[in-house]
């Protein structure tokens, strides 16, 4: 796990201006490499296909340096063709990498009591693609090591470069280990390189020149492997977990010996499109902080796509789009046709349209348009006045339904010239949910300059309608809504639950950590109580609780008096990770007349990495009282059309499909906090003074 900054443009510069001379100067000869027994014979460097100019960079590093015959490193070097996490047939279920671990496997190598308190040691976690193909890729190389005729060979990722003084330290970290693995037969394993877990490796038997490792060691972009080492590691899988991760428990085995400091290191200046996963649960437990939030796909495309599609129960080419970064419109098929005028309307909001129905002369105008992109699914009927084989092939496609290897990426992304995902081509969302749908009403429309001031606190994604077409919700009349069922969970939160149990952790761009301790039990529900802490690595502390279990679409809705003081954020929220899907009520302790909804959305099946947005789409509600000064019943009323925020049994603000998101589709939990965000924007800054500050939850439920 590589878990590095990617250098800044100007650092960027100075690296390779550096790494540009450095490489043009012959360098020393390593004695540690040659064709005699007892020395590294040859060198592996795993390189994906796609990136031919990686293992140009890493040929011109390897050329410096000479074996102890005096011939180049590139001479006993060959290239490993990498597994790629964007072909799905590769990264499918295999007997070599078994997908799923636990956070006691992290916390094996890297022991943490803030992981350990957020989350039992039995807590899954599942591979990302780029970690199953990064464990197979090594795998290979121990294949061919292990049936080869070298007795030891280096193992390089193609991102790696040596540091100053390396030859010498190879030298004498190498003769160390023969002579300290003479009786063994040799050394089975030596890592090059490594990053120390947080400082906690286990190092024993330490000398000058390198150590046996216990446990504790991230990282395989640099390692010597014997062919005994390599034969070991084969009779030991599957791979469990991040390949790094499970070397450390095959480190006793294998006698591992690492050099006393890394001599390769992998580059910064540029970024990685590997995921971990691994992540998510850092940032929980406050060990990572991710800021922002990454951005959105900024895809460049060749114009407008108009997809149709079989009509099976789910979408899956609507959601595909989506997830490619564009802006996807669908059609339930009993709409009016489209004249071609309101064909290029719709066109200037959304990049793809889903079955749209057009009238011939539309279609026909719009095949003829030399920018746009036509796609069919195999088994849809072609449209009234549409030819496919009259289509130019590098404008259209068609798709095979239910491709469950990715090859509907390759056929998709090669007609869009986009870059092919790493994630799995989605199932879709069920038809009945209608998650494209553009319902929102056109009056809530104005012009860009009418809400300037609101469209600055949006996301710019491909999920939330653009800035120009300046949308602003209008104003509901206090209309009543009925129970939509008895309840499926609810507690009074007087005291403790275990249907919404407190929580511990946090998330990125708070400045509290929440505890336990930080719930308190009463007549007035659960009191989450924020206040200053010292010595930790947040300097507040405050609480939260959760629903045990996900929910659908139903109503969620809580007694609330929210905390007071500038810089507090009291929330009730839905959320869900993989992909982040969200919808919000929060109140800001400094402006307690108002209450916040939100909608955060990203498309993908459940399990889809994708969590982009920092602020979604928010909109601020006058309530005509203070929420800090009492209770107050508060819901959301989500269905598969629309999302509803009600006080007091009234229905405050709704939003439907495109309103200005898509509506969210997949299950989320019930939570609720009081937090202090890093951001003055949302909350201004926390004034200390009115610490400790307590927001009260009583009788939450939630309704099938």
């Amino acid at each position: 796990m590589n878990l590095n900054k990617v250098l800044s443009p100007m650092q960027t510069l100075a690296f390779r201006t550096w790494r540009s001379l450095i490489v043009s100067l012959p360098g020393a000869r390593i004695r540690a490499f040659g064709g005699d027994p007892g020395q590294i014979a040859a060198v592996i460097v795993i390189n994906l296909d796609r990136q031919p100019r990686r293992w140009r960079r890493v040929k011109r590093e390897l050329r410096r340096f000479r074996t102890y015959e005096g011939v180049p490193l590139t001479s006993i070097t060959r290239r490993l063709a990498a597994v790629d996490a964007r072909d799905g047939r590769a990264v499918a279920a295999t007997v070599d990498v078994d997908a799923m671990y636990r956070i006691g496997d992290q916390l094996y190598v890297q022991p943490d009591a803030r992981l350990a308190e957020c989350f039992p040691e039995d807590e899954p976690v599942r591979m990302t693609r780029q970690e199953v193909a990064v464990a197979r890729s090594h795998v290979e190389a121990w294949k061919a090591i292990a049936n080869g005729i070298d007795d030891y060979v280096l193992v390089l990722e193609d991102d790696v470069w040596f540091t100053p003084g390396a030859p010498a330290a190879i030298d004498r970290g190498w003769r160390a280990a023969l002579s300290r693995c003479a009786l063994e037969g040799g050394p089975k394993l030596l890592y090059f390189s490594y990053s120390d877990a947080g400082g906690s490796a286990a190092r024993v038997d330490v000398c000058d020149s390198l150590f046996r490792a216990v446990r504790g060691l991230w990282h395989l972009s640099g390692y010597v492997l014997s062919r005994e080492g390599a034969a070991a590691l084969l009779r030991a899988m599957p791979v469990v977990g991040p390949v790094d991760l499970w070397m450390n428990y095959r480190f006793a085995e294998l006698g591992a010996l690492a050099l006393t400091s890394p001599v390769i290191a992998q580059r910064r200046d540029e970024a990685s499109d590997n995921a971990y996963s691994v992540l998510p649960y850092l940032a929980k437990a406050g060990i990572i902080d991710a800021g922002h939030g990454a951005k959105p796909p900024n895809q460049l495309r060749t114009g407008p796509v108009l997809a149709w599609t079989g009509g099976a129960k789910r979408e899956s080419l609507a959601m595909a789009l989506s997830m490619l970064g564009l802006r996807v419109r669908a059609f339930d098929g009993d709409e009016e046709p489209m004249h071609e005028r309101e064909l290029h309307e719709v066109l200037k909001t959304f990049d793809a349209l889903v079955n749209a129905p057009l009238v011939p002369a539309a279609l026909s105008a719009a095949a003829a348009d030399g920018r746009s992109v036509i796609l069919l699914e195999a088994d849809a009927p072609p449209p009234a006045g549409l030819e496919p084989h009259r289509l130019p092939p590098l404008r259209s496609a068609v798709l095979a339904p239910g491709d469950s290897c990715d090859g509907s990426w390759e056929v998709l992304c090669g007609a869009l010239g986009l870059i092919k995902p790493t994630e799995a081509f989605p199932a879709g969302a069920p038809r009945d949910l209608r998650v494209f749908r553009d319902d929102h009403p056109t009056g809530r429309l104005g012009s860009a300059a009418r809400v300037l001031r609101d469209d600055r606190q949006m996301d710019d994604s491909p999920w939330i309608l653009p800035s120009s077409k300046g949308w602003r919700p209008g104003p509901i009349a206090g209309r009543l809504v009925c129970p939509p069922g008895l309840p499926v969970a609810e507690a009074s939160m007087t005291e403790a639950s275990t249907s919404f149990p407190g929580l511990v952790g946090t998330f990125p761009g708070n400045l509290a950590s929440f505890a336990r301790e930080s719930v308190q039990y009463g007549v007035e529900g659960a009191q989450l109580v924020l206040d200053a802490v010292e010595g930790g690595r947040r300097p507040y502390r405050s609480g939260a609780f959760a629903s045990v279990r996900s929910f659908g679409h139903g109503r969620f809705e809580a007694e609330i008096r929210a905390a007071p003081g500038s810089g507090l954020i009291t929330g009730f929220f839905l959320h869900r990770d993989t992909p982040r899907q969200e919808i919000d009520i929060e109140f800001a302790g400094h402006d307690p007349r108002r209450m916040l909804a939100n909608v955060f959305f990203n498309p993908g099946d459940d399990g889809t990495a994708m969590s982009f947005g920092y602020r979604g789409s928010p909109y601020w509600i006058d309530l005509g009282f203070d929420a800090t000064a009492d209770f107050h019943l508060y819901a959301i009323d989500w269905q598969p059309d629309r999302v509803a925020w009600l006080v007091d049994g009234v229905i405050v603000h709704e939003r439907v499909s495109w309103d200005p998101t898509p509506i969210p589709h997949l299950d989320m939990r019930l939570h609720a906090n009081l937090w202090a965000p890093r951001s003055e924007e949302l909350a201004r800054r926390i004034d200390e003074s009115t610490l400790p500050a307590a927001a009260a939850f009583r009788n939450v439920s939630v309704r099938a």
